[in-house]
């Protein structure tokens, strides 16, 4: 009886089918691959080969013959023992058994049992509907063609122009900000000024430098004549002071500050001294007290000394005593 079909379907479902007394079949899984040389690709395959050293009972043959014929084992193992020694009577007569959809198995000069698979079939039950394909190599297709242009130079020179607006946005606030902020806070005026906590201490000195900004207490020098304009408490009014050739009795004061506190008046002297000036204290009628940075008889002097100290105590002006 030909078992063929049975081992062919067990082969479906197992990697090692054995015929007693014979050998046995193994399955070998080959992963899906492709012959570069003719195109062909191949789906997963599980190839047959053969051991004849496997040649002891499993039942695995044997129990489907049972199942499949409806008999009991002993007679299946005596069906499939019938096969095999027909197999060897065959072979040793040199003839060459096909197993179809399997193999072929034939000896050799030297007799033994060679197996030549059936490479059209495959076992692989994952690969079932699938079969090897051909595919065409495209021809004349050259991908250095397909490769656009660049064109990103145009970008680029976009792209950094608008960072550059970016960064401008950003660093011009900031700068406006650092210049305008020291313009708005008292951090270029003197020391005497801003440790006073006071604010009635520095109204005299306040009103006296507005009044120098709108030219109200500014003395004018013209051809022979010094106009010395009334200061911002009012306590010296406008007069004409003749250039004459004999020694005047009048003295011009500079005054570098007027304060409400003697204290800070007393600083402000010492500050004088320590840069060479000979200062005075002077009462005012409003009782402010006035340093004077230094006095002399001469107007046209005094105007140059006020220019002078007015660079670093902005708001100096000129008194005029008897």
């Amino acid at each position: 009886m030909d078992i063929t079909p049975f081992i062919r379907e067990l082969l479906f479902g197992h990697d090692c089918v054995i015929i007693p007394r014979f050998g046995g079949f193994i399955g070998n899984y080959t992963p899906a691959h492709i012959d570069k040389s003719s195109g062909l690709f191949y789906p997963p395959l599980k190839q047959i080969s053969f051991n004849r050293n496997l040649s002891h009972n499993d039942g695995l043959l044997i129990g489907r013959v049972s199942e499949s014929l409806k008999l009991n084992y002993a007679d299946a193992r005596n069906i499939v023992e019938l096969f095999s020694d027909d197999l060897k009577v065959r072979l040793s007569k040199g003839e060459k058994v096909v197993f179809q959809h399997i193999g072929s198995f034939q000896n050799n000069h030297e007799g033994n049992v060679q197996f030549e698979p059936d490479r059209e079939s495959n076992f692989n039950l994952n690969s079932y509907g699938l079969a090897p394909f051909t595919v065409t190599p495209l021809e004349g297709f050259d991908v250095r063609k397909r490769i656009l242009p660049y064109e990103g130079k145009g970008r680029d020179r976009k792209h950094e122009l608008r960072k550059y607006l970016w960064r401008a946005a950003v660093i011009i606030p900031l700068l406006g900000a650092m210049v305008a902020v020291p313009f708005t806070t008292r951090l270029f005026k003197s020391k005497v000024e801003t440790t006073n906590l006071n604010p009635l201490a520095s109204v005299e000195f306040e009103n006296n430098r507005e009044a120098v900004r709108e030219n109200k207490s500014e003395i004018v020098s013209q051809p022979g004549t010094v106009t010395v304009k009334k200061d911002s408490e009012g306590t010296m009014p406008s007069e004409n002071v003749s250039k004459v050739p004999s020694p005047s009795k009048d003295s011009y004061c500079v005054i570098a500050g007027s304060f409400r506190s003697q204290a800070n008046a007393q600083s402000l002297m010492k500050k004088l001294t320590g840069e060479g000036y000979t200062p005075e204290l002077m009462p005012a009628p409003n009782g402010f007290y006035r340093v004077s940075a230094l006095k002399c008889t001469d107007a046209e002097i005094a105007l140059q000394k006020k220019d002078s100290i007015s660079k670093k105590y902005s708001g100096s002006w000129i008194t005029k005593i008897n």
